[in-house]
């Protein structure tokens, strides 16, 4: 998969099948567009063309973007196309000017001088261009104009799976990691690097990596226990991982803490990837740290039956 950070970078196409879209999280509803995107440019001998967008839309134009939370950073979004084996990934810098385009001009100016777009492939409530004016009725009132075909995924297929993004993450601050899955089409994972913690786990005979996830964007779960698997380099662990604020010890920030089953080697200031399998329990108040420890026993136990199932 050839990648462009921007839209002057990509030389046009003979024969370009087109998608676009902010993709978040890719999942299976995406998939189905990104499916159809291959077939059609292996009918007509094309090369795949996936036009996405960052910083994310609503990180430019949206007032309330503060609390935006995604589903999936530009980089992992870069490795889940690269392993759909699209041809083309256009990564365009999102901005004010941009958003401004009218969909006559994003059509000329994006779709046919900058992509040489010959077929474009979208989903049934696809909007584009200033004020997200652009629809399909009019891409396929114009579009013999332009020199290309429109294709719209019909709307039973997209709602036949019931997927969105907003589906998504109210699931995953739910705590229900396996519709989650189920809709993603794969566990929900995030990546960050091991900092310093508190070492209470240590003194608790059960050691934790203390995960830093750099994208305050990047959502992460509701609080509670979770059975996960880890990848650390090329080996991937299993364990349980605990998000929240430790309120048995009085904690007051929110962490997210890692116990590597059958590992014991330091990983300070290295990268893991949690894959959430199953969630386990909400975070809890004990009464004393014994109390902790014995409920951790039970946990550990979970999530070893969780992980094998």
């Amino acid at each position: 998969m050839k990648i462009y950070h921007t839209l002057e970078s990509f030389e046009p196409l003979p024969n370009a099948v087109v998608t676009s879209g902010t993709f978040d999280g890719v999942h299976q509803g995406h998939r189905k567009i990104l499916s159809r995107l291959t077939e059609v440019a292996a009918q007509q001998q094309g090369e795949t063309v996936v036009l996405t967008f960052w910083p994310h839309p609503r990180m430019v134009v949206s007032e309330d973007s503060h609390g935006l939370q995604l589903l999936s950073t530009i980089e992992e979004k870069i490795e889940l196309f690269r392993d759909l084996k699209i041809d083309h990934l256009i990564i365009s810098p999102f901005t004010r000017a941009f958003s401004e385009l009218s969909p006559a001009e994003f059509i000329q100016q994006v779709l046919v001088d900058k992509i040489g777009t010959k077929r474009f492939v979208i989903g049934y409530d696809h909007r584009f261009g200033r004020n997200r004016a652009g629809s399909f009725d009019f891409l396929k009132k114009v579009a013999p104009d332009y020199g290309f075909e429109v294709e719209e995924i019909p709307r039973q297929d997209i709602d036949a799976l019931a997927i969105s993004s907003t589906r998504i993450r109210k699931a995953l601050l739910a705590g229900d990691v396996k519709e989650a899955s189920d809709l993603l089409g794969r566990p929900y994972q995030f990546s960050g690097v091991v900092v310093k913690g508190k070492q209470l786990g240590r003194t608790l005979g059960y050691p934790t990596a203390n995960i830093e996830v750099k994208e305050n964007y990047k959502l992460i779960p509701e609080n509670g226990v979770y059975a996960v698997k880890v990848k650390h380099k090329e080996t991937v662990l299993n364990g349980m991982l605990n998000i929240g604020v430790r309120p048995t010890v009085d904690g007051t920030n929110r962490s997210i803490e890692v116990n590597l089953f059958d590992f014991d080697q330091d990983v300070y200031g290295e990268r893991l990837t949690v894959a959430l399998v199953a969630y386990l329990r909400p975070e809890m108040k004990f009464s004393s740290l014994d109390e902790l420890v014995a409920q951790i026993e039970k946990d550990e136990e979970q999530a070893a039956h969780a992980l094998k199932s």
